[in-house]
């Protein structure tokens, strides 16, 4: 099943004035490592926040996500309280209303979102700032192989899947996994 992204309610032009940071890249990139390496490091700035995700799929050690099933989930739809929405590989995603609620406090704001959301968000968001994680393709394979999550289907689909999606910093996750999650942090800090 492919992503198709929600942007919930009604909205003004340009949501802000935070900055929204989303993180993106294939199934394996490491994303969720780099993620929990990121929160750890900005763990005292009040003005960094990480959006925890409601997901329709068992969660991994890996990932600060709200487990949720399905029925949950529609509900959840139903009383409005996503500000996104997406579904990709048979689950659904959503990010929490409170998102909102951060930006326009100034706040900048952390999410793993799908790669086919960043145009809608771009259009709805005034600061968005796209990271992009990826690795090789037999990195991605072996990554994936070893996770072993019965939920996220077949592994030739997952590596098949091409979503282009404009990227403001590209980072490259092999090797040395803490220079890249200070690369994270310092894009997330702006410096």
């Amino acid at each position: 099943m492919t992503a198709k992204p929600t942007i919930s309610g009604h909205r003004p032009a340009a949501v802000g004035p935070g900055r929204f940071i989303l993180v993106v890249g294939p199934s394996g990139a490491g994303k969720d490592t780099l993620l929990g390496l990121a929160r750890s490091a900005c763990v005292d700035s009040a003005g960094i926040v990480f959006a925890r995700r409601v997901v329709t799929r068992e969660a991994s050690s890996f990932e600060d996500n709200l487990q949720v099933s399905h029925d949950a989930f529609r509900q959840a739809l139903a009383r409005d309280e996503f500000v996104l929405h997406w579904e990709a590989h048979g689950h659904c995603y959503g990010l929490p209303r409170s998102t909102d609620e951060d930006i326009r406090a100034g706040r900048t704001v952390v999410a793993n979102v799908s790669r086919t959301v960043v145009e809608a968000m771009r259009r709805v968001y005034a600061n968005v700032t796209v990271i992009s994680v990826t690795a090789p393709p037999e990195v991605l394979a072996e990554r994936l192989a070893a996770r072993a999550r019965s939920s996220d289907g077949e592994l030739a689909d997952r590596l098949g899947r091409v979503v282009a999606a404009a990227a403001d910093v590209t980072i490259t996750n092999v090797g040395g996994i803490e220079d890249h999650a200070r690369r994270l942090v310092e894009v997330i800090r702006g410096v």
